[in-house]
């Protein structure tokens, strides 16, 4: 499947310029079979990005554009009477994608944000006691703007924890802003010359061999103890729960297909664990008037943790 992922890579590049780790730690969340939040000012390419994905993809692809009034019932869909059959009928939401992108998702109210959670852990919603099953693959992209910005509250800590990557894309450097700037001459919109490279069968057919990753001994082990840093580490209030090192392996094990392996080794681990561990960290109040960042310390446990010969 390699040249498939190059290829999706490839056009994804098309839209997106010079962010191309950030890229990677998407695809690599994808075929993990994880769900990506993207945190990050308004206008860098969020939503481009999370549509330049479904695209190439061969993904059917919904989108909702949270605000505070946005309900559960937009999402996960609600029942109706119909007189024909003198009975209440299903009518899905807007969560029955391939790829649902959730634009700004913390604007909204607490309780709309809740109504993701069972989805995005079991790939399924409950409406009035019927359970009805999403379809597959099935991906959320969240993006939502630094807590703090005008209008947004933060998510439910149950909510980001399950979000196995958190990436970041950032200001484009002056040379991929002109690119940017070039690609769209004329009225050119870089996204009409996006490819369809896969369809939703070959997406599930890569997951399964990322499931099929051999994860060695050694390996778990050292995955545990990066994870039980997080935990015992001076500066941390919270660290990695038992979904993180389910996550930080699913993570490595795609790392490795993406490398053209079908097992891991501690560079693969290594790769993931910032995006993967950060956002579920939660700093004591003394690491927070010192200054310390969550980031420098995931780093500083990577390194103290001596990683096995196998």
């Amino acid at each position: 499947m390699g040249n498939i992922t190059d290829n999706i890579v490839f056009e994804v590049k098309k839209v997106i310029c010079g962010k191309d780790n950030v890229i990677a730690q998407t695809l690599t969340a994808i075929l993990a079979g994880g769900h990506i939040l993207m945190e990050d000012v308004p206008g860098v390419g969020k939503t481009t990005m999370a549509l330049a994905f479904s695209k190439t993809m061969g993904l059917n692809f919904g989108r909702v554009q949270f605000t505070p009034d946005v309900l559960p019932s937009d999402i996960t869909g609600f029942s109706l009477y119909d007189k024909a059959s003198d009975s209440m009928k299903y009518q899905p939401g807007s969560i029955f994608h391939n790829l649902f992108l959730a634009d700004e998702l913390n604007r909204a109210s607490t309780r709309t944000q809740s109504a993701l959670l069972e989805a995005m852990e079991e790939g399924n919603v409950t409406v009035d006691g019927h359970t009805y099953m999403l379809p597959h693959p099935f991906t959320v992209i969240a993006t939502q703007n630094p807590a703090g910005a005008s209008g947004t509250s933060l998510l439910p800590d149950s909510q980001v924890d399950r979000f196995m990557v958190r990436v970041s894309i950032g200001y484009p450097s002056a040379e991929d802003e002109k690119a940017m700037l070039s690609r769209r001459r004329n009225g050119i919109n870089p996204m009409d010359n996006v490819k369809t490279v896969c369809n939703a069968d070959e997406i599930l057919k890569m997951q399964a061999e990322v499931n099929k990753v051999f994860v060695h001994e050694k390996l778990a082990d050292y995955i545990i103890t990066l994870i039980n840093g997080t935990r015992e580490h001076k500066d941390l209030l919270r660290g990695g729960s038992p979904r993180a090192t389910l996550a930080l392996t699913s993570m490595a094990k795609s790392c490795a297909y993406l490398n053209g392996r079908n097992y891991i080794v501690p560079g693969d681990v290594q790769k993931v664990f910032l995006p993967v561990i950060t956002h579920r960290l939660i700093l004591t109040a003394e690491a927070e008037i010192n200054n310390r960042r969550v980031e420098d310390i995931a780093q500083e446990i990577v390194k103290s943790a001596t990683p096995p010969k196998v």
